[in-house]
């Protein structure tokens, strides 16, 4: 199947947008990977919601993926692909075995209907998000864009919050390592220069829904701290560290 009656939901002009060569940037860590086809268990069907261009799906798995962007499905390479919002999924109750989604419950318009909408259609839950609120906050939005940590707490539910209404069992901790594959904003605290890539900035919603009025002034200044040396004075602890937990969890509900 390809679309639902449901159709795609507000999300779709913002995706249609930002999303054109998202998979290039946005590519699946193995390790947190294995991490989630462990939480999935012995799920033989699964629902991604969110799904984007497919990042973090299980092999060996029926996966069906659903996002209300078709510019996002039309890069999925899986069969079977729904364009729909995580408040209507256009399945019967406990269609699947579990349901997945991947740093895509702060785009819900309505969070607590897609949490419901995830444990009605599926046995099991696993979610991968983050919490705004979790200390220290990536040097970014210290020191060079504090509107994105305010537009991320606008928009990212305190994980708190999200534990309670899927009433999680179990929250694993995933501190974010230095050669982290996917290209979401903390993938590069210890590669600071990737940031000045344009195309790197696209594929991240924050930095793609942000005035260029903002960004590009604190990119010149990232640019130049890099070239005189002093955003490596700053942060010569980070540079020994292997992983470093910016409030990246997994989140695992159900049987």
């Amino acid at each position: 199947m390809d679309a639902s009656a449901a159709g795609p939901g507000p999300l779709t002009a913002t995706y249609d947008r930002i999303g054109v060569g998202y998979r290039d940037v946005r590519r699946a860590d193995p390790r947190l990977a294995a991490l989630i086809d462990q939480a999935l268990g012995g799920a033989r069907t699964v629902v991604n919601v969110g799904a984007g261009a497919g990042s973090y799906e299980p092999a060996g798995r029926e996966v069906t993926a659903v996002d209300p962007s078709q510019v996002m499905l039309d890069q999925h390479p899986g069969a079977r692909k729904v364009l729909a919002g995580a408040e209507r999924l256009p399945f019967a109750d406990g269609a699947f075995d579990a349901a997945m989604a991947v740093m895509t419950v702060h785009h819900w318009p309505d969070l607590r209907r897609g949490l419901a909408e995830l444990r009605r259609v599926s046995r099991r839950q696993v979610l991968f998000t983050y919490d705004p609120y979790h200390r220290p906050e990536l040097w970014l939005l210290t020191e060079y864009l504090p509107e994105i940590g305010a537009f991320e707490r606008a928009r990212f539910t305190p994980l708190a919050t999200v534990v309670a209404a899927m009433d999680a069992h179990t929250v694993l901790p995933f501190p974010i390592p230095h050669d982290f594959t996917d290209g979401f904003q903390s993938a590069y605290w210890r590669r600071p220069e990737l940031f000045l890539d344009p195309d790197v900035r696209r594929a991240n919603s924050t930095f793609a829904q942000l005035p260029a009025a903002v960004v590009e002034p604190a990119i010149e200044r990232m640019r130049a701290d890099l070239a005189s040396g002093a955003w490596h004075r700053r942060h010569a602890d980070l540079l020994a560290l292997d992983a470093v937990d910016y409030g990246y969890r997994l989140l695992v509900a159900g049987g």
